[in-house]
């Protein structure tokens, strides 16, 4: 189970964008003094937003709860954070609203997404929760991103496969992303800002905690606290049966579906991307697809080291 509840998640993603901030950045003088740590202090910070440092550090330390707009603005503003890094503080400093948003019950895609996704010739797409498990896939989506897995997973709620266990977990969605460093820290960065808009959700939570025991990777980049949402931009795999892919994706939310989103990817027309979409989709459609395997992130999983 993972313990970075509210209060401490919010100083965790205090103190680490402090640590990124020089006071020569934010145009305060340095006197060329050793620090214990890196980056701006509490106080530095505490003037450049125009606050106590007593109540900077309260905020910090998580005794302090129902900061004003203008108090989380003006720190957003000193810490020069992006727009998701400033939805994610409020979240953050104000647990008690953010988990005014249900948790996630057991989910299912309606009907109609399913159809929808089914109709999508040429388009490979899932439909997600918001804790990146599979409630759907058409076939060109599995085959894409899941070919070695069962077809029929997402339709039993105990093997339904999640995105990021996989990335982190899998060999086989390992190989399949050429930068998979970089799809790693995509995949914390979402997590991150689900963490903070779903703070009741014990799932979630399930999710992080086994991630961060079974891999150093993770681990390693959940403590850096990444925010940033990720709803659209390309992304590049090395695919076992078509070879390189270099595809375009949107994830869209779904109204009134509890935080589902709908994902999919595309290819520039007249590329070689299309081509070997148009050859992945084929493949499909032939009486004998490939063998299914086993993957490993369902079952024990050893610890991987941080990265270097």
């Amino acid at each position: 189970m993972n313990t970075d509840t509210p209060p401490a998640a919010l100083g965790d993603f205090l103190r680490t964008r402090r640590a990124r901030l020089r006071p020569e950045d934010v145009g305060l003088v340095s006197y060329g003094t050793r620090r214990r740590v890196p980056g701006l202090r509490r106080e530095e910070l505490a003037q450049l937003a125009g606050v106590s440092v007593a109540y900077y550090t309260r905020l910090e330390q998580g005794q302090s709860t129902g900061a004003s707009d203008g108090v989380l603005d003006a720190i957003a503003r000193a810490l020069r954070l992006s727009p998701d890094e400033h939805a994610h503080l409020r979240n953050l400093a104000r647990p008690a609203r953010a988990g005014r948003r249900p948790a996630p019950r057991a989910e299912a895609a309606r009907p109609s997404t399913r159809r929808l996704i089914e109709a999508m010739d040429g388009v490979p797409a899932l439909v997600l929760t918001a804790r990146f498990d599979v409630l759907a896939w058409n076939p060109l989506g599995h085959a894409l991103v899941a070919g070695h897995l069962a077809a029929d997973g997402p339709e039993r709620p105990a093997d339904r496969p999640n995105t990021q266990r996989l990335l982190f977990l899998d060999p086989h969605t390992r190989e399949l992303y050429p930068d998979w460093e970089g799809e790693a820290r995509r995949a914390v960065s979402t997590l991150r800002i689900a963490a903070g808009e779903y703070p009741d959700d014990r799932r979630l939570a399930e999710l992080i905690g086994e991630l961060t025991m079974k891999s150093g990777e993770f681990a390693a980049l959940w403590s850096r606290h990444p925010v940033r949402k990720c709803a659209f931009g390309g992304k590049s795999f090395h695919h076992p049966l078509v070879g390189p892919l270099e595809l375009t994706f949107e994830m869209t939310p779904l109204r009134d579906s509890a935080g589902q989103c709908l994902l999919m990817y595309g290819a520039e027309p007249g590329s070689p991307s299309e081509a070997a979409l148009r050859l992945l989709a084929a493949s499909v459609a032939s009486p004998t697809p490939p063998p299914t395997t086993t993957s490993t992130a369902t079952g024990p999983a050893t610890r991987t080291s941080a990265p270097r």
